[in-house]
C-alpha cells in the first residue's frame, strides 16, 4: 500500500472528518457514505493521490456545529479516493487507513474542520518473541472463518500476510461485532502487544457466540454433525494452545482459568477430589462467559479450591498449659476438664487421632458453650459455633445439590471454608433443639457428621465429594437428653454438668463475675468493693437458677446504679453490702424453706432436686374416717403420685410390723399434700418421705425436725437410689438441717462431693423402709431391730405362731 511509504513526509495540520457509529483502523480499506454539505466539500476538496484526512469517532451527535471536545481524541490519518456522487445527494468514498494519529488543537471550523495532528508510533518487540503469538491468532482467525463469518479473499490474504502484533490486530478487529465505543477503545491502545491480546480476547468471546447460531440452523448434511463437531475441536484446540503459549492477562476468562488450574494444584485435593476439579475446569473452557452456567461452573470451582483440604492447625500439646488455661477460665467442672486433659494426653503419643465427638448436658447458664472456646484456646484450634435451634431443613447440614438455583454447601462445610482449617474445635449449640418437617430431618443428617467411624469421607450434597472430618473435634451441648433422638445419642460421649452450688457460684462471682461488671460499666478505675455478704445474698435472695447467668444480670444491675451515681456525682457507697443490694435492687424475691421449729406428727421433711439447684420440701399427712381413699395435692406428677401409691400399700402390707391397726387403715381417708401447690412437682425420690409420714399420722409419733430424707421405695420396702444428692445435701445444710437419711446406694457417690459439702453432716444410709422409720421418729417400733442388716435382702414379714415377727423365705412357691 501507498501508506507505507509515508514517513518522513508527515502533514502536521489536515483536515478533520468526523464519523459517527463507526472507527477507521490503519492498514485498513473501507467505504464511507457521507451526507451533510460540510462534510461532502470536505470529501470532494481532499480527494486524490495525495490528499489526507483525518478520521476520528464522533462521541455525541450535534446538529448546532462541532466542536473538538465532541470527538475523540485518537483516530486514523486516511486518504480518500474514488469520491462519487449519489442520487439523494451524497458521496460515496474509499478511505484508505495510513497510521494512527492524536488530535492536539482544532485550528478552523469552517468551511470545514481542520487540526494540528501527531503521529502515535508503535514500539517495536523483539520479533522471535511474536511470531508464535500472530501466528497463532492469525491461525484461530482462520478457523473462525468456518464459523460463517464473511470475510473476502483479499483481507484473509492480508491477514495471512501481516507480520506484526499491531497490523494483525487492526486488520481482525475489523471483523468484529463490537459496538463503535470498544473498536476506538482498541484504536487508543497504543501498544501492539496488548491490543492484539484484547482482540484475541473479543475473538474468543465472538466465536462462542457464534458456535449457538451455527447449530441452530439445522445441516441437512448426514455428516454434517462430524464435520460440525471436528470445527469446534479444531477450535478449542487453537484456544488452549493460546492459552499455555501466549498468556494473555488482559483476558479476564483466560486468566480466570489460569488461576483456577494454579489453585487446584496448590491446594492439596485428594486424588478423586483432582479429578473432578479438572474435568469442571475443562468444562467452564466450553461455556461462555456471559452463560447463566459459567456462573454455576465458577461457583462450584470456588468453593472446591478453597476448602482446607490439607491444611490443619497445629496442636498445643503441653498439657499443664491446657489446665492453667481451663482452670482460668472456669471453676470446677472437673470432668469436662479431666476429658480434656485425657485427649491432649493421647494425641501427644498417638499423632493420628481422632476428635472426640463430646455432648454437654446440662441447665442454661453453666457454661456450655464458653467452655467450648475455652477448649479450643487450650489446644491451640480455631472455634467455630453454630446454633442448631429451630433447624428443620437437612440441607442446612448436607447442602443443597447444584442442580437447584441458589444451591450452597451445608453448615459444615461453609463454617470449615470460613475458618480455613481442617481440624478446629466445632460447637454445635442446642443439639436437643432440633426439628423436623417435610424438609428432612436434620439430627438425621448429623448421624454421619457426629460417627467417628464414618465422617472421614463425609457427603456434601453440593460437593458431591467425599470430605475428611475425623480431625475436627465436636462438641454439642444440651439443656436435656430425652429429646436427643438414641441413634445420634449413642455417638455422642455425655458428659453431664449438674450447675453450681451456692458456694460454687459465690467463687464464680467473686473471681470472675463481679471484674467483668465493673468492666463493662465502665467503673474499674473506682473503688467499689462488694462484700461476700452482698454476694451470697444476691445469689439467695435474688436468682433461682443452677447457672451464673442472672446472677451475672443482677451483679451488672448493682453496677450499673453505681455507675449512675458516679454519673450524676451523687455521694458514691465504695463497699456494697447487704443492706445496699437491697436498696439498689428492691426487696428480696426468692425465699428458701427451712426446717419446722418444733417436732411433728405426719409432717416429714423431704429433699428434692429442681433444676435451679436443692430445695426441701414438706409431705404432710392428714386422714378422717371414710373408705380407704387417697386424696393427693400440690401438683403432683406421676411419678411422684406412684411412689405415694407404693409406700401407702407397703404400709397396708406390713401394718402388722409397725403396729399399725389395719382397721384403722382400712377405714381412713388419706390426704397427702406437698406446699406450695403452684409449683410442679415430680420424681420417685420422696418415697421414703411418704412412707415416713404416713408411719408417724397412724403410729402417732412426731417425727425429727432436724431430719431430711430422700430415697425412692419400692412394694417391698427396698430403698433404692436417687440422684442429684449434692445439691440435695447442700439444700438441707441451708435449711439448717444437719442430719440426713440417704439410701444405701447412694454411698458410693459421695466420695467425689467436695468437703464442704460433708462437713458438719450426720448422714445414714438406709436399704429399707423400717431403718428410715426407726431414724425418723426415733423410736423402735414393734418388729423392728437389727436383723435388716443393709447387706441382707429384705423380705416381706409375716406373723407366726406365737405371735411374734419372722422374714420368711421364697421356697418351693411358698412362704
Amino acid at each position: 500500500m501507498n501508506s507505507a511509504k509515508l514517513v518522513g513526509n508527515f502533514p502536521s495540520i489536515v483536515p478533520i472528518l468526523p464519523l459517527r457509529d463507526m472507527v477507521v483502523f490503519p492498514n485498513v480499506m473501507v467505504p464511507l457514505f457521507l451526507k451533510g454539505s460540510r462534510v461532502v466539500k470536505l470529501a470532494e476538496s481532499v480527494a486524490g493521490v495525495d490528499n489526507l484526512v483525518g478520521l476520528f469517532y464522533q462521541k455525541t451527535r450535534s446538529r448546532l456545529g462541532l466542536a473538538s471536545e465532541e470527538i475523540s481524541l485518537v483516530g486514523t490519518l486516511a486518504r480518500i479516493q474514488q469520491v462519487v456522487r449519489l442520487d439523494n445527494g451524497g458521496i460515496k468514498a474509499i478511505a484508505d487507513g495510513v497510521c494512527r494519529i492524536r488530535l492536539v488543537r482544532q485550528t478552523q471550523s469552517e468551511p470545514y474542520l481542520m487540526g494540528e495532528v501527531t503521529r502515535l508510533e508503535e514500539v517495536s518487540e523483539p520479533q522471535e518473541l511474536l511470531d508464535s503469538f500472530v501466528r497463532s491468532v492469525a491461525a484461530l482467525f482462520k478457523v473462525s472463518l468456518t464459523l460463517g463469518r464473511p470475510v473476502s479473499d483479499h483481507s484473509m490474504s492480508m491477514v495471512e500476510r501481516a507480520d506484526d502484533p499491531g497490523k494483525l490486530a487492526d486488520l481482525i478487529a475489523v471483523y468484529l461485532s463490537l459496538k463503535a465505543e470498544i473498536k476506538q477503545n482498541l484504536l487508543e491502545i497504543e501498544d501492539p502487544i496488548a491490543r492484539l491480546r484484547k482482540v484475541f480476547s473479543y475473538l474468543h468471546a465472538d466465536i462462542q457466540n457464534l458456535q449457538p447460531k451455527l447449530q441452530g440452523l439445522g445441516e441437512p448434511a448426514a455428516n454434517s454433525g462430524l464435520m460440525r463437531r471436528q470445527r469446534e475441536m479444531g477450535l478449542r484446540h487453537q484456544i488452549r494452545s493460546l492459552q499455555k503459549d501466549l498468556s494473555a492477562p488482559d483476558d479476564p476468562h483466560l486468566s480466570e482459568i489460569k488461576e483456577f488450574e494454579e489453585k487446584v494444584r496448590n491446594s492439596g485435593m485428594p486424588d478423586e477430589a483432582v479429578e473432578v476439579a479438572t474435568r469442571e475446569l475443562q468444562r467452564l473452557e466450553r461455556i461462555p462467559p456471559h452463560s447463566p452456567e459459567y456462573t454455576v461452573s465458577r461457583t462450584y470451582l470456588e468453593v472446591l479450591t478453597s476448602l482446607p483440604w490439607n491444611v490443619t492447625t497445629q496442636d498445643n500439646l503441653d498439657i499443664n498449659r491446657a489446665q492453667e488455661i481451663l482452670e482460668e477460665d472456669h471453676y470446677n467442672l472437673h470432668d469436662v476438664k479431666d476429658r480434656i486433659l485425657e485427649f491432649l494426653a493421647v494425641h501427644k503419643l498417638r499423632e493420628h487421632n481422632k476428635g472426640p465427638i463430646l455432648c454437654l448436658v446440662g441447665p442454661p447458664g453453666v457454661g456450655k458453650t464458653s467452655l467450648g472456646r475455652s477448649i479450643a484456646r487450650a489446644l491451640g484450634r480455631k472455634f467455630i459455633r453454630i446454633s442448631l435451634g429451630g433447624m428443620r431443613d437437612e440441607a442446612e447440614i448436607r447442602g443443597h445439590r447444584r442442580t437447584y438455583i441458589g444451591a450452597m454447601t451445608g453448615r459444615i462445610i461453609q463454617e470449615l471454608r470460613r475458618a480455613g482449617t481442617r481440624n478446629p474445635v466445632f460447637m454445635l449449640d442446642e443439639v436437643d433443639k432440633i426439628g423436623q418437617d417435610f424438609r428432612g430431618d436434620p439430627a438425621c443428617a448429623l448421624l454421619e457428621v457426629l460417627d467417628p467411624e464414618q465422617n472421614n469421607a463425609f457427603g456434601d450434597h453440593y460437593l458431591d465429594i467425599p470430605f475428611d472430618l475425623s480431625s475436627v473435634m465436636f462438641i454439642c451441648t444440651a439443656n436435656q437428653l430425652d429429646p436427643i433422638p438414641a441413634p445420634l445419642r449413642d455417638r455422642m460421649e455425655i458428659i453431664r454438668i449438674s450447675g453450681y452450688t451456692d458456694e460454687e457460684k459465690q467463687v464464680i462471682a467473686e473471681k470472675f463475675l463481679v471484674r467483668k461488671a465493673k468492666e463493662e460499666n465502665g467503673i474499674s478505675d473506682y473503688p467499689f468493693t462488694i462484700t461476700s455478704d452482698a454476694i451470697g445474698f444476691v445469689i439467695r435472695g435474688f436468682t433461682r437458677e443452677a447457672g451464673v447467668r442472672n446472677l451475672e444480670r443482677e451483679i451488672g444491675s448493682v453496677f450499673r446504679k453505681l455507675a449512675r451515681d458516679v454519673s450524676m456525682e451523687l455521694p458514691l457507697r465504695e463497699e456494697v453490702t447487704p443492706q445496699v443490694v437491697e436498696e439498689l435492687l428492691g426487696p428480696q424475691r426468692f425465699f428458701f424453706d427451712l426446717a419446722e421449729e418444733t417436732d411433728q406428727i405426719g409432717i416429714a421433711t423431704g429433699l428434692a432436686w429442681t433444676e435451679h439447684g436443692g430445695d426441701i420440701i414438706f409431705i404432710e399427712v392428714t386422714g378422717f374416717r371414710g373408705q380407704k381413699n387417697l386424696t393427693m395435692t400440690g401438683s403432683l406428677g406421676e411419678v411422684m403420685q406412684e411412689s405415694a401409691r407404693a409406700a401407702l400399700s407397703y404400709l397396708r402390707n406390713n401394718c402388722s410390723f409397725y403396729g399399725l391397726d389395719d382397721h384403722l387403715l382400712g377405714e381412713t381417708d388419706l390426704h397427702i399434700h406437698v406446699p406450695a401447690g403452684a409449683i410442679p412437682k415430680d420424681g420417685p425420690s420422696a418415697g421414703v418421705t411418704i412412707a415416713v409420714a404416713l408411719s408417724s399420722f397412724f403410729t402417732g409419733i412426731p417425727i425429727r425436725r432436724d431430719v431430711a430424707m430422700t430415697g425412692e421405695v419400692t412394694l417391698r420396702g427396698r430403698v433404692l437410689a436417687v440422684g442429684g444428692v449434692k445439691e440435695k445435701l447442700l439444700a438441707a445444710r441451708r435449711a439448717g438441717i444437719r442430719e440426713v437419711i440417704l439410701p444405701k446406694r447412694n454411698e458410693p457417690h459421695l466420695r467425689d462431693l467436695p468437703d464442704y459439702v460433708k462437713e458438719g453432716m450426720i448422714l445414714h444410709f438406709v436399704s429399707d423402709v423400717g431403718q428410715a422409720v426407726r431414724i425418723a421418729l426415733n423410736t423402735d417400733l414393734p418388729g423392728i431391730c437389727d436383723a435388716f442388716s443393709p447387706d441382707q435382702p429384705i423380705l416381706p414379714l409375716f406373723p407366726n405362731q406365737a405371735g411374734g415377727y419372722s422374714i420368711s423365705a421364697r421356697t418351693s412357691g411358698t412362704h
